[in-house]
């Protein structure tokens, strides 16, 4: 006995089926036999709507020719069509010459349509709004760094820099010490080294210190040493030094 391969499938097992369907399909009335300017117009309606002709099924009409527009050339009507993303699927003619065509080539070929067809207009493309240019990049703005606080006594020889900040010392400064700080400098205790606040050039920094005793205080490259300091009514008070133009000013907490 004869057995069946997985393959194969009985004579009588259906392999396709017909259906209906309504499908949308574009109709091209051509009003007369002028390729040409059919090319311009094509191309004008596909800059309104370009994604409305891309590689959209088309019915030729060309049923509605006068009589005596003579022959056309379906080929090339059918590459214009092409060209603007048109895919011609079949044409509607009435005319021998025009059907004749159309059997040369193998295209089908539809009776003339009774049916009243409302003319189609492509929605014109609305582009979308060009993305607002990015603002330009915020300026950069100086490294701003935490306080540096030293809590212990600052000892002779010792040099402590506050880079990009204020400087806080807790205890005492002893003779022979230097604080640095690009912006103030606060002193806890008794202030008897040098203190050198805005380095880098902050006329409003400042310095704050509870019993001043210096060798020499600066701001921003403008300094009193020991000598200037010592006639000030305010040696030894705890005091605030800032700079007015050229002058530091050094007034009572």
């Amino acid at each position: 006995m004869q057995t069946m391969s997985l393959n194969q499938t009985p004579d009588n097992a259906p392999v396709f089926q017909l259906k209906g369907s309504m499908l949308a399909i574009t109709v091209l009335e051509l009003a007369r036999n002028d390729l040409e300017s059919l090319d311009r117009q094509l191309a004008a309606k596909v800059a309104q709507a370009p994604n409305f002709f891309s590689n959209t099924p088309l019915v030729l009409a060309l049923d509605k020719l006068p009589a005596d527009e003579g022959a056309i050339d379906l080929p090339g009507l059918m590459r214009v069509c092409r060209h603007h993303g048109l895919r011609t699927l079949a044409i509607r003619a009435s005319r021998i010459e025009d059907i004749a065509a159309a059997i040369a080539i193998d295209l089908p070929v539809l009776p003339p349509s009774g049916a009243r067809e409302r003319p189609l207009e492509p929605e014109p493309e609305v582009k979308a709004p060009e993305p607002a240019p990015a603002p330009p990049p915020a300026a950069t703005e100086p490294e701003v760094r935490p306080t540096r606080i030293i809590t212990s006594t600052v000892r002779g020889g010792q040099q402590i820099y506050a880079q990009g900040g204020d400087l806080v010392v807790t205890g005492s400064v002893s003779p022979g010490a230097e604080l640095l700080a690009d912006g103030n400098i606060h002193v806890y205790g008794a202030m008897r080294g040098r203190a050198l606040a805005g380095i880098k050039g902050n006329t409003k920094a400042r310095i704050f210190c509870l019993q001043m005793t210096a060798e020499m205080v600066s701001i921003a490259g403008q300094y009193k040493v020991c000598e200037d300091l010592r006639r000030d009514p305010l040696w030894g008070s705890g005091v605030q030094v800032s700079l007015s133009g050229d002058v530091l000013n050094i007034t009572r907490l």
